[in-house]
């Protein structure tokens, strides 16, 4: 695998999402166009609330020998961690941040190191390169989203 090309897809990442939303009201950001989901505003903390959970996951399979990675509730997050009084630019702060700060980490390691692994309460053994292939597809899935979600509030 191209380590160095999925560390730079894991930065563009942010730039993607920002570019998602951009120019949205207030009030788009909060709709609810497709009953039953997300607001976008919400998608968009939900993304961040997950960047230092993976960020903690691979950091601790670097350093630590087969740590316990421990499965999260996107819904509880949604219902408990006040989304809708967040701030987006804080939000794109953090994930910014944590992806730069990752990223150095990352570009330090040798192959081998990508093939060390945690123990998720979930779904078992992990690889820090699943880990890493997995958030860096978060956002372009959840940008899927965010643009149906615009073209059902046109």
């Amino acid at each position: 695998m191209d380590y160095a090309q999925l560390i730079d897809d894991y930065l563009a990442g942010p730039q993607k999402l920002r570019a998602a939303v951009a120019g949205m009201t207030a009030e788009q950001l909060d709709a609810r166009p497709i009953p039953g989901t997300w607001s976008i505003k919400e998608v968009v903390c939900h993304v961040a609330d997950y960047e230092p959970v993976y960020a903690d996951r691979m950091k601790r399979v670097i350093a630590e020998d087969q740590p316990t990675l421990l499965a999260g509730s996107p819904d509880a997050f949604v219902a408990r961690l006040a989304y809708n009084q967040r701030d987006l630019d804080e939000e794109f702060a953090l994930i910014e941040v944590v992806r730069s700060q990752m990223a150095r980490i990352l570009r330090s390691l040798s192959p081998e190191d990508f093939q060390r692994t945690g123990i998720h309460s979930v779904r078992g053994p992990v690889a820090l390169e699943k880990l890493l292939q997995q958030i860096t597809d978060h956002i372009p899935h959840h940008i899927k989203f965010i643009d149906e979600k615009r073209a059902a509030l046109a």
